[in-house]
């Protein structure tokens, strides 16, 4: 039997600026996918089972012109948490903040030991992020 997965997907703006955020300052493994001819172009991020797939707004509009009121009514990460994991948390502040990103709660030890900082990613969508536990 095959073990189950959960897969979410996400519509941003830009794909280069999310492969940025994600990969880039974040460092995880966040990959382009392959696609057949036709199909949107879209980002996967994989992890234990679990997988969000980043799709840009107007791929999916197109495909479902239904939708294109709602992402008007309602914006992008409202009431969504992603959280994350990151080996240098200092290093991975300084960057969001070098990128003008907003950060929401700034880079602090909480009272039970893990550093963390809450910030949006560039379409909104609010980000937790944790340094890794040694």
């Amino acid at each position: 039997m095959a073990a189950a997965g959960v897969s979410i997907q996400l519509t941003v703006v830009d794909l280069y600026a999310t492969e940025a955020f994600y990969a880039g300052i974040l460092e995880l493994d966040v990959t382009r996918a392959l696609t057949v001819r036709g199909a949107p172009e879209h980002l996967t991020l994989k992890r234990d089972g679990w997988e969000i797939i980043f799709v840009e707004e107007a791929s999916v509009v197109q495909a479902h012109p239904a939708l294109g009121g709602r992402f008007d009514e309602f914006p992008k990460g409202v009431g969504m948490t992603i959280h994350v994991t990151v080996d240098d948390i200092v290093e991975t502040y300084d960057a969001v903040v070098e990128e003008d990103l907003e950060v929401f709660y700034p880079l602090e030890t909480k009272p039970y030991g893990i550093k963390e900082f809450w910030c949006f990613d560039p379409d909104g969508y609010l980000v937790v992020v944790e340094e890794a536990r040694r």
